[in-house]
């Protein structure tokens, strides 16, 4: 009996000798990170992972699917972060604001940098345009429920959540390169502004211990 050739997965195998669907998707990511949408193509992917062409129809029907699997995958991931985060347990709206802002600064959490690259494939689509203007009224709405949750009136909780996350993707889109140190000593002002009340210094302690820093050891 002749076994297969070993570039090709078994049926219905995710993973297997020649790559996997998400070695393939986190390669796709890195080149529009890197490059833009139209780096994101099959062969320089396949060069890149040192893997045969034809692995790539195991796991992907053709380019538009592995395009629609990195659109899925940068939704579920960057706006579900900021979806949990709001809906995370807090006694204080400066605690609220505290467990959003571990967003902004814990890429296993939310990616930024493809946050950036998605964008800017959305002056090139007009249908990655409608799924950026859709992820970003849902993140609004995350960050005006949690004001809400507060007792913010709906007026005041939008435009504080519209203050929020246009700061963040102020950020974003204008690639600024601040160390962590410079934005986390910040934080506590950012809190302020955002919401009104400091946070207490146990709150800054555990969103520190979060973020595995620690304010003393840092040059003065």
């Amino acid at each position: 009996m002749t076994s297969k050739p070993d570039t090709l997965a078994p049926a219905g195998k995710t993973s297997g000798w020649r790559g996997s669907r998400d070695v393939w998707l986190d390669a796709a990511k890195q080149a529009i990170i890197d490059s833009g949408v139209d780096a994101v193509k099959i062969q320089p992917l396949a060069n890149r992972l040192n893997i045969a062409r034809t692995s790539f129809y195991w796991f992907f029907k053709d380019r538009g699917a592995l395009l629609e699997a990195l659109l899925d995958e940068w939704e579920s991931k960057n706006t579900g972060a900021f979806v949990e985060a709001c809906g995370a347990y807090a006694e204080t709206i400066s605690e609220a604001v505290l467990n959003l802002i571990v967003v902004f600064h814990d890429e296993t959490l939310f990616e930024s940098q493809l946050d950036f690259a998605v964008r800017g494939w959305a002056h090139q689509s007009d249908m990655v345009a409608a799924r950026v203007h859709n992820a970003d009224e849902a993140r609004l709405s995350a960050i005006r429920a949690m004001f809400e949750r507060f007792d913010f009136d709906k007026s005041e909780a939008d435009v504080r959540s519209r203050t929020v996350y246009l700061t963040q993707i102020g950020y974003i889109s204008m690639q600024l390169n601040e160390s962590d140190a410079v934005r986390l000593e910040r934080a506590p002002g950012y809190v302020k502004t955002f919401c009104g009340q400091s946070p207490s210094q146990s709150e800054l302690a555990r969103f520190y211990a979060r973020l595995k820093y620690n304010p003393a050891s840092q040059p003065r």
